[in-house]
């Protein structure tokens, strides 16, 4: 493969190196099989978009810790607030002394989220704790038990959050059974459309089946909540249209049932604005957060109508490490940086970019068939060839790893595992940006065939 002039990547060894090696020994003999890992190497000092490794290896990161670092690695605003609250105090547990960050936190989401309506906002440690709370909720406000998921998407990997997740392996395979009263539905693929039907008719033909499905499946009145990803993540970075997810909300509103936005990846400015439902003018009326909302501190939040919100008994949700004091200071703090610096307009800048990018690679190579994003959360989808469109998993991980060994970090998904997304920091430089596709190209012109 040709090299790449470059100013940021710096490979001093191999990938992994020397000391890295070491390390992954010592993995092999204490860490179990199931954490995965997509870059073999072990991080000691990560700054903006750029990681170094144990052994002096720098990269351009694309992957973001997937997408948990919007404002970048280890901001210093979130870094000195972090070192002014550990003098104060860590944790004291809110359902035991409270503290005011998680106040404020509270607060000033219950203002950012879409919708002017009375909000109120409670704080949680992961994602998928955030998503099972927020199908709690919706079940003690409705009083029903039904939620509806959709295919490919992606909620987490506790008991309930895995049931609502739509891929087999390596997800669900042989950990069940599964948590009762979930159902899937159709989400529009219009890269894999059905009877080359136009996005218009896919998003009729879905909006349609819910008639049959709640005739055949379950009734509309046993059901509390249907949760959607605004874009899917883990599911491909699959955009939906407008029409199709406000027909989606129009059918919520019509039984009463409510609609919850999993926004774990889509938030904190990836798509070009603070929350992807902006993008699609639906109000939901409950959103879930976490990942970018921390800047890598574990918290993540339910925010909703204040009278569902309240539904809840004294002591019905909470945990006790939910909202903690590093995470409500270091997320007041990204909120800060997001709004201060207009880090979801920046979004759209990068995203632009590599959307740019990408299109040149989809005319270049044979194996590139579709290119597709929302702001700055970007995918292509990589196939045998366009004409058949048959997903190449194997090509695929091919294209990551060596994208790895040259010094971009990035990751794959989708429900074949043929699709390589990009979920790179916000204030990652044009310069960084460009490297890094630069790197990318050079490896697809390696693994791939010319048009």
């Amino acid at each position: 493969m040709k090299q790449v002039d470059t100013k940021f990547i710096k490979l001093n060894t191999a990938i992994p190196g020397p000391r890295a090696q070491e390390i992954l020994a010592r993995k092999e003999s204490s860490v179990p099989r199931g954490p995965f890992t997509t870059a073999p190497t072990f991080v000691v000092k990560a700054e903006g978009a750029l990681l170094t490794d144990v052994d002096g290896n720098t990269f351009i990161d694309f992957a973001g810790a997937i997408g948990s670092m919007n404002v970048g690695h280890c901001p210093a605003p979130v870094v000195d607030a972090l070192k002014e609250q550990l003098d104060q105090y860590i944790h004291t547990c809110f359902h035991v002394m409270m503290y005011e960050p998680y106040i404020q936190l509270a607060e000033k989401l219950n203002e950012i989220t879409p919708g002017n309506h009375a909000k109120k906002t409670f704080f949680l440690n992961s994602g998928a704790e955030a998503v099972e709370n927020a199908i709690k909720i919706a079940r003690k406000y409705t009083g029903r038990k039904a939620v509806i998921s959709f295919e490919r998407g992606y909620h987490g990997r506790t008991l309930l959050a895995m049931t609502l997740t739509s891929k087999v392996r390596p997800y669900k395979y042989e950990f069940g059974p599964f948590a009762p009263e979930v159902y899937k539905m159709s989400y529009p693929y219009y890269y894999r459309a059905p009877y080359s039907a136009t996005p218009e008719e896919m998003d009729e033909m879905i909006l349609q089946r819910f008639n049959d499905f709640f005739l055949g499946d379950v009734a509309p009145d046993d059901v509390a909540a249907i949760i959607m990803e605004p874009v899917q993540g883990e599911g491909g970075f699959v955009v939906p249209s407008k029409a199709f997810v406000q027909g989606v909300k129009r059918l919520c509103e019509k039984h009463g049932i409510l609609f919850i936005a999993d926004e774990v990846q889509t938030g904190f400015g990836r798509t070009g604005k603070m929350f992807a439902m902006e993008h699609f003018d639906v109000e939901p009326d409950l959103i879930v957060m976490s990942k970018s909302i921390g800047a890598g501190l574990p918290i993540s939040a339910v925010t909703g109508r204040a009278e569902i919100m309240d539904s809840p008994n004294p002591g019905e949700i909470g945990g006790t490490y939910g909202g903690s004091p590093l995470g409500c200071v270091a997320a007041l703090k990204v909120i800060e940086m997001m709004e201060e610096q207009n880090l979801p307009a920046r979004a759209q800048v990068v995203g632009d970019k590599i959307i740019s990018a990408f299109k040149r690679f989809q005319e270049r190579f044979r194996e590139v068939g579709d290119v597709r994003g929302l702001g700055a959360m970007c995918a292509l989808e990589i196939v045998k060839d366009k004409a058949s469109k048959e997903p190449d998993k194997d090509l695929t991980a091919k294209i990551v790893q060596a994208c790895n060994r040259n010094g971009v970090v990035i990751l794959s998904a989708g429900l074949y595992s043929n699709v390589i997304r990009i979920l790179s920091p916000l204030v990652i430089t044009d310069e960084q940006l460009e490297e890094g596709l630069a790197v990318m190209e050079n490896v697809l012109e390696e693994h791939c065939s010319a048009n």
